[in-house]
């Protein structure tokens, strides 16, 4: 039987997740190893491998294997280190400054410390040439070739490895930019090149600059990880469809993802808010607030019939305006590592233990102490049981570590201070949740939290209480939820043009051969994948303001919009959504609307993988009950005996009281004194606030699973 498989490299655990048709997935972890991960990807293929019914050799393993779907943090591990390529940057003469001058506003007014991040590719190697296109497309002087060829000389004797082009104006006439990168690629063809107008063809010069800048800084490394894998899953005669994750929440091909590397910045959690929805969907929600910690960070995302996207952002501070999942990330995950500031407050990461050495209590070498060290200590994981055993965890080292660097300058106990870990870094969390929430005018309460990774389910009653949130869905997958969520995704491809007009006095046949254009690159992209016509689909969204603002709002269109003129229709959506956004609108005033960028993604369709339903049976979960253990109770701010249950052993209808720990083989959920659980016929386990199970009474029977 043909399988699909989705892989997720993270910083500490690569997640794999094993789907066939009619049967409940099969999720599997193993060590991440930075220093190539493709090895541990491979490592896992052959663990698989194994476990299959009879055991499989890995050829045998990776032949079956129709489609891999695959997340890697290459690009982002790259950025947050600083250890992309050594790059260069050829723009318009007078301009080189643009990606250190910035938008010339310092992040934090107040701090007067606070330095500007370093550019990612320096002065010496910033080269601007003569040639000038302007505003308007016309050429006001011509570009000087001489110089080109003298950069691509200096820059040979330097050492680059990759060349970003981004000349002034270039989104209303690429002419100059084709040019000059013909010519690079010419006379220096081992070069990595990235050109502005192919990456973020649209308007705003430092936004595009920054943009490229990225693309060529992490295109080199991540073109290296790929010839790994690619050669890795050759050798193990894998003959399925490779397909690389990226950050708007969709797949693309490895070619593409070699192409436009900036495009899988941030990939890692963008399978995480699909999953979240699908589970959510099962109780009548078309919305939720999915989370997913992992070993060295947590990211946090609404979704809102759809997941939520934005066409800007930030990575380790470098702009990057290409459309991406809205996903808030800070450093609390598992590895982060507690500290005491200068003024004795403790604080937890964004400094992570990562895989190696890991938390102290991994036994492999770490000695500072970590969330994990803390849950640890606090109950909330099983010495003996952690990674279903495969794994034994050194208690002794992480109190030793807790107690070294916490308690004692602190004056407390081992086991108040690991409390105390506890609460700071959910504290923190639950400022991650705000961040995409209540900033984005959405009022948490009334979201469903997914919790994911494999400590997420640990810490999701805090965040929920510190919130206010009394519906929480821990999927039996939330140890591997993005990589799940990976074998939903769609392929998608981005394009976007400026395109500065009034609406009310729109050239509408200009317009719609703009959109005709676009979708028909769209649709050769997706042939070239193996899309058949009647699977592919056409989302436009147009980029508004009011005339003289200077800030855009995202709007989706329909087609037909364009279509009929109807300019009122796109009036409408960006009235609405000004109004949900900022509380007002200046429709009454008479202001005009006026477009600055068309966006249309071009998506196909991919075949999602359908699971089995289990029969609600009799709420009474004593059979699963394994023992006892004591835990920290937050609610309580004290220890007591609580019963521990098998998840494996829990089924749909199963009912559980908190405060009670859930052990699976790759997480364990804390039910926290407020709340109590029931199984519902996904196998999900639902945590309500105590009194409120007529949140999940309405269970829709089906959902989209």
């Amino acid at each position: 039987m043909s399988m699909k498989l989705s892989i997720d490299v993270g910083g500490t655990f690569t997640d794999f997740v094993l789907a066939r048709d009619g049967e409940a997935p099969r999720i599997h972890k193993t060590l991440s190893t930075p220093a190539d991960p493709s090895i541990a990807v491979i490592d896992g293929l052959e663990q698989l491998a194994a476990m299959q019914q009879p055991p499989q050799t890995l050829a045998q393993f990776a032949r079956s294997i129709e489609r891999i779907v695959h997340g890697t943090t290459v690009t982002t591990n790259a950025t947050l280190t600083s250890t992309g390529a050594r790059c260069a940057l050829l723009t318009t003469e007078g301009v080189r400054d643009a990606l250190e001058m910035r938008r010339g506003v310092r992040e934090e007014q107040y701090n007067n410390r606070y330095t500007n991040v370093r550019p990612l590719v320096p002065r010496a190697r910033r080269i601007g040439v003569g040639g000038r296109i302007d505003r308007d497309g016309a050429e006001i002087e011509p570009l000087d070739l001489g110089a080109v060829r003298a950069a691509v000389e200096a820059w040979r004797a330097d050492g680059v490895q990759a060349v970003a082009v981004c000349f002034m104006n270039a989104f209303a006439n690429p002419a100059h930019e084709q040019a000059a990168a013909e010519l690079v690629r010419r006379q220096w063809p081992e070069a990595v090149l990235s050109v502005s107008t192919e990456v973020l063809p649209s308007i705003r010069f430092y936004e595009r600059v920054s943009t490229t800048a990225l693309n060529a800084y992490v295109a080199p490394k991540l073109g290296h990880y790929l010839d790994q894998l690619l050669g890795r899953l050759a050798e193990a005669e894998f003959r399925g469809l490779l397909l690389i994750m990226q950050s708007n929440g969709g797949v693309l091909s490895p070619q593409a993802a070699r192409d436009k590397a900036a495009l899988t910045l941030l990939s890692g959690p963008a399978g995480g808010p699909g999953a979240g929805l699908y589970y959510a969907g099962a109780h009548g929600h078309d919305r939720c607030i999915t989370t997913d910690m992992g070993g060295t960070s947590f990211e946090a995302s609404v979704a809102v019939g759809a997941p939520m996207l934005k066409n800007d952002g930030e990575i380790a501070r470098h702009k990057i305006a290409l459309p991406m999942l809205d996903i808030h990330t800070i450093g609390a995950g598992g590895g982060s590592i507690g500290w005491l500031d200068e003024g004795g407050l403790l604080r937890m990461g964004p400094q992570s233990a990562g895989a190696d050495p890991g938390p102290a209590c991994y036994g492999r070498g770490g000695e500072l102490p970590t969330t994990t060290d803390a849950n640890v200590v606090l109950g909330y994981l099983d010495p003996d049981y952690f990674a279903g055993g495969r794994m034994r965890l050194d208690v002794a080292a992480a109190r030793r570590a807790i107690g070294t660097h916490i308690a004692q300058p602190m004056g407390l106990t081992v086991e108040r201070a690991a409390a105390g870990m506890y609460r700071v870094a959910c504290n923190n969390m639950a400022q991650g949740v705000r961040e995409v929430t209540i900033k984005r005018g959405f009022d948490p309460r009334e979201f469903p939290l997914i919790p994911g990774g494999g400590a997420g389910p640990i810490h999701g009653c805090m965040i929920c209480t510190e919130l206010g949130i009394p519906l929480m869905i821990v999927p039996r997958e939330a140890s591997v939820l993005c990589a799940f969520g990976m074998l939903m995704c769609e392929l998608r491809h981005d394009f976007v043009r400026t395109f500065v007009a009034r609406v009310d006095k729109l050239d509408w046949q200009r317009l719609e051969e703009l959109v005709d254009a676009m979708a028909e690159e769209g649709a050769v992209q997706l042939t070239a994948e193996r899309v058949a016509p009647g699977r592919q689909r056409i989302e436009l969204r147009l980029d508004c303001r009011y005339l003289k603002q200077y800030h855009e709002v995202s709007v989706p269109v329909p087609l037909e919009a364009i279509k009929r003129h109807d300019a009122a229709a796109i009036a409408r959506a960006f009235h609405d959504e000004h109004r949900r956004l900022f509380g007002y609108t200046l429709e009454a005033e008479g202001s005009p609307v006026e477009i600055i960028n068309v966006r249309l993604q071009a998506v196909g369709a991919v075949d999602k993988p359908s699971y089995r339903r289990e029969p609600a049976t009799s709420p009474d979960a004593s059979a699963a009950v394994k023992g006892r253990r004591r835990v920290y109770v937050p609610e309580h701010d004290d220890y007591a005996e609580v019963p521990v249950l098998d998840g494996h052993a829990l089924r749909s209808g199963h009912h559980v009281a908190g405060p009670a720990l859930i052990e699976q083989q790759t997480t364990a959920i804390f039910v926290g004194a407020g709340f109590d659980c029931r199984v519902d016929e996904l196998g999900s386990f639902v945590l309500y606030m105590k009194g409120r199970e007529n949140l999940i009474a309405a269970a829709t029977p089906g959902g989209s699973r």
